[in-house]
């Protein structure tokens, strides 16, 4: 805790001097010591540990085991189309996930690479990897801080600490500024950090921390030691592929078993078990999950969201928390004036005309008593002083011409102690005396107000009205500066004398502003069950005074300070969560702590943020978002999504999109499972009665993988929901297989397992010229017949769930309310895969691969016939839950 020390204290400690500085032997021993001032470099996963990570599941182990029994027994074939999906799988999501962490590599390059020290008595200039704690930092404006120091000399001395802290003006530093009370980073007056900017003044400093030790290097370590969570997909796979592959495996059992027992040759067993194994898990299912994600992808960029991670364009579909920065993301990160007090009048900028001497001569204070540059090509200078300029120049002034007519010829510049700033210009024989400060200050040297152009005496009852005045916009968080001017004579000596007997012009109100799109944005989110949450590094009166502005709380109950989380457990701070809407004066710690405090609450996160105090928290959060304009590249590293926009509105689009893609996805997956469902039936069924196998393991591997998989990618790219948005997120903890879907899988899969069964049956009787199937003999039935009857259940498999894809549409929604043709892609898809059917049925060589034979017109009719039937039964039941609804 340096800030508690003093100067001398800090010094003897570190073995330093204040006036020399450090030998160059002390300094290279030190080096050795403690290293060199730069980061730790965490390695990324290797490519070999990217392909475990694709692999590394239930559903994928399974399908290398179908694989690996399908070679053993001599179904190639089979085995070859298995590993292809696997390899397909894995490719496309190494190639996703390539695009590795470079937070670290980023944080790395905001050290500056030169800095200026004192060594033995002389100042230089060196690479800021080689300083060291002890070493005498000399610090002026526009020059980053090389490491984490404690001040030994301030003069005016500000520094910028957005991107560690994330308040956006500048802070005062006093070198001999001490307390005994613990504070937040933002507050320590007496330290300076490494990667801030000095913006004003000058100072020296010891260097108390290098490298991984500073307050920029913790952030690094927690870069790079957290965890990476599975997303609620990824979790509910994992789920399913446990439950199928236990299922496949005890189906395939018991309908082994079955077979031996019924006196069944085991080999034809094993082969038959082989197939409803395969026939129970959907294969495609890695791989049209992922294809729907990566279109999912396409369509985000196109709303100004680019997704680095896969499975977060599904996540942020759950969100039910918004933690956003303040700075940058809910505001527009740049101090503005917003109200002009003159004329004993409070006037918004946006609608002031200057109107007499008394608002003229208030601008050109502002302008002239400044050391900012705002022009077009350049903006230089301290924020606060930028804001003025530019809001002189809203109305019409310009600083070139104004600093052309009236030239400075002294100045008093701005100090801690007077809290003003004063400056003296030449003005035909006399000379003009402009000044700006705290109010209270200036109050104590004014004699007279103008009003109107007319001079009054300054009487107790106007210092009253204008404290009270000041007080109203400091409770609105603006920022206040008070305004005066005198004119003395030229021979009027120039020194301390000249801040004396001013005359009050009026005040100036300046806040860093809310953007304007954010309302409507948080409204949204309110309409949708998403909580938006302010974390910032900023004032707890001017975080609330933006949070009362777009909506996000009404009082000081509902904010806590960094203070206040230091002293609770993550236990108390877990409740506590659930009512605060605003976190203001929080360090990168307490951003991770309260990120984990929602999502103990079961709460899927998101958090926003651009500068590098938002890095541990975007990375700890479901979703960390990053903005892609003003956020620092370790955001961006450490983000999931990046906004190109760095518009908070785009968080809602993509919350919106993310919902729809999810909801498509679910649509894909159930479609699969009702699929798989009905081929499992359909084997299971037939083997129990004693029939031939109705399908053989090239016809439910083929179905799988090509004759499912375009019907399922076209559900995953369905038109979107636009009701979507008035839901609430849904429960992270949700089965994809629920009380409803799985009544509705199973009720789909049986009646397209009953369907092909009635195809196969058809079919044998047909071939073998009998009325029914109660005078088919299934002791003596020819490989003809068999292979006839499997084509008809093949082919009515096929169609019927080629046709089952438009059930999917919509839970409820009759197809002809959602439009048949809505969704051209699952049209297309359609005709293909009936297209792909007959060709393979028809064309001779693809007869042999899949051991089928050709089918008349009859046999066709038949089976479009039985493919209809899915849709007319959905569509009953969907009028009979609107009716009840």
């Amino acid at each position: 805790m340096s800030y508690k020390k003093d100067v001398h204290e800090t010094l003897q400690k570190l073995h330093t001097n204040a006036n020399t500085g450090l030998t160059k032997e002390e300094a290279e021993n030190r080096l050795k010591q403690y290293g060199t001032n730069s980061f730790q470099e965490f390695k990324p996963p290797s490519m070999l540990r990217r392909i475990w990570e694709q692999i590394n599941s239930m559903l994928i182990y399974i399908l290398i085991g179908a694989a690996i029994i399908s070679f053993i027994v001599g179904e190639v074939s089979d085995a070859v189309i298995i590993l292809l999906v696997i390899v397909i799988n894995a490719v496309v999501g190494v190639i996703q996930e390539s695009k590795a962490e470079k937070a670290l590599e980023e944080l790395n390059k905001i050290s500056t690479p030169k800095a200026v020290v004192k060594r033995s008595g002389i100042i230089q200039e060196i690479p800021s990897e080689q300083i060291v704690p002890g070493d005498i930092v000399m610090i002026d404006a526009g020059r980053y801080i090389p490491a984490d120091l404690r001040l030994i000399e301030t003069i005016n001395l500000k520094i910028e600490e957005s991107s560690l802290t994330g308040e956006s003006i500048a802070v005062e530093k006093d070198a001999a500024w001490i307390t005994d009370n613990d504070i937040p980073l933002g507050e320590q007056k007496n330290m300076a950090f490494m990667s801030t900017l000095s913006t004003y003044g000058r100072g020296a400093g010891v260097v108390i921390h290098t490298g991984m030790d500073t307050e920029i290097g913790k952030i690094a370590k927690m870069l790079g030691t957290q965890e990476k969570a599975m997303t609620p997909l990824q979790k509910k796979l994992a789920q399913l592929g446990k439950i199928l592959g236990i299922g496949a495996i005890m189906i395939s059992i018991v309908i082994f078993l079955i077979g031996f027992f019924q006196g069944r040759e085991p080999i034809d067993m094993f082969l038959i078990a082989v197939s409803l194994a395969v026939a129970a898990i959907p294969e495609g299912l890695p791989a049209i999950v992922t294809i729907v994600l990566a279109l999912g992808v396409q369509r985000m960029i196109k709303r100004n969201a680019i997704v680095r991670k896969l499975p977060a364009v599904e996540t942020l579909g759950a969100v039910s928390v918004i933690c956003s920065d303040k700075t940058g993301t809910l505001t527009q990160n740049k101090m503005t004036v917003t109200n002009i007090y003159a004329n004993n009048k409070r006037i918004p900028v946006n609608q002031l005309t200057i109107n007499d001497q008394t608002e003229q001569r208030l601008m050109e204070n502002i302008i002239l008593c400044n050391d900012a540059i705002a022009t077009e090509e350049e903006r230089t200078g301290d924020p606060t002083e930028i804001a003025l300029v530019e809001a002189a120049q809203k109305v019409g002034y310009d600083q070139k011409q104004i600093n052309n007519t009236y030239p400075r010829i002294f100045e008093i510049p701005f100090d801690s102690e007077r809290k003003m700033m004063t400056t003296v210009h030449q003005k035909g024989d006399h000379y003009l005396v402009f000044t700006k400060g705290a109010l209270e200050p200036v109050l104590d040297r004014t004699a007279y107000v103008e009003e109107n152009a007319t001079k009054i005496p300054f009487t107790n009852e106007q210092r009253e009205k204008l404290m009270a005045e000041a007080n109203n916009m400091s409770n609105e968080a603006l920022r206040v500066l008070a305004i005066a001017y005198k004119e003395i004579e030229a021979d009027s000596p120039l020194d301390e004398t000249v801040e004396q007997d001013f005359i009050f012009l009026g005040l100036t109100g300046m806040i860093d502003p809310p953007r304007e799109e954010v309302k409507a944005s948080i409204t949204q989110c309110d309409r949708a069950g998403i909580k938006t949450v302010m974390i910032t590094g900023d004032h707890q009166r001017t975080a609330l005074a933006i949070a009362k502005e777009l909506g996000i709380a009404e009082h000081e109950d509902e904010t806590m300070t960094g203070t206040e989380l230091n002293t609770i457990s993550d236990a108390i701070l877990q409740e506590k969560v659930a009512h605060v809407r605003v976190f203001a004066r929080v360090s990168p710690e307490h951003k991770v702590r309260i990120v984990k405090a929602f999502k103990a609450n079961d709460k899927v996160v998101s958090m926003t943020g651009d500068g590098v105090n938002d890095a541990p928290s975007l990375k700890q959060a479901d979703v960390g978002v990053a903005m892609g304009i003003t956020g620092t590249d370790v955001a961006k590293g450490a983000s999931d999504i990046i906004l190109t926009d760095d518009n908070f509105a785009t968080i809602t689009a993509a919350v919106e999109e993310g919902r729809n893609i999810y909801k498509n996805l679910k649509k894909a997956i159930l479609f699969l499972l009702s699929c798989n469902l009905g081929e499992i039936f359909a084997l299971f069924l037939g083997i129990l009665m004693g029939w031939p196998a109705p399908l053989t393991a090239i016809h439910i591997l083929w179905v799988n993988l090509i004759t499912d998989t375009l019907p399922a990618i076209s559900l995953g790219i369905d038109p979107d929901d636009p009701d979507i948005m008035e839901e609430k997120p849904r429960d992270q903890h949700e089965k994809i297989l629920s009380k409803e879907t799985g009544l509705f899988t199973i009720f789909n899969g049986l009646i397209i397992g009953l369907l092909t069964l009635f195809a196969f049956i058809e079919g044998l009787t047909i071939h073998s010229n009998v009325r029914s199937i109660f005078e088919l003999d299934f002791s003596n039935l020819s490989e003809e017949a068999i292979i006839f009857a499997q084509t008809m259940a093949f082919s009515a498999l096929s169609i019927s769930q080629l046709f089952h894809s438009f059930n999917l549409r919509h839970e409820k929604k009759s197809i002809f309310t959602t439009g048949i043709f809505s969704n051209p892609y699952l049209i297309g898809a359609i005709l293909v895969g009936i297209a792909i059917q007959v060709m393979i049925v028809t064309i001779p060589i693809f007869n042999q691969w899949f051991h089928v034979v050709a089918l008349d017109i009859g046999n066709w009719l038949f089976i479009l016939c039985l493919a209809v039937v899915p849709i007319i039964v959905n569509e009953i039941i969907k009028a009979f839950k609107r009716t009840v609804a």
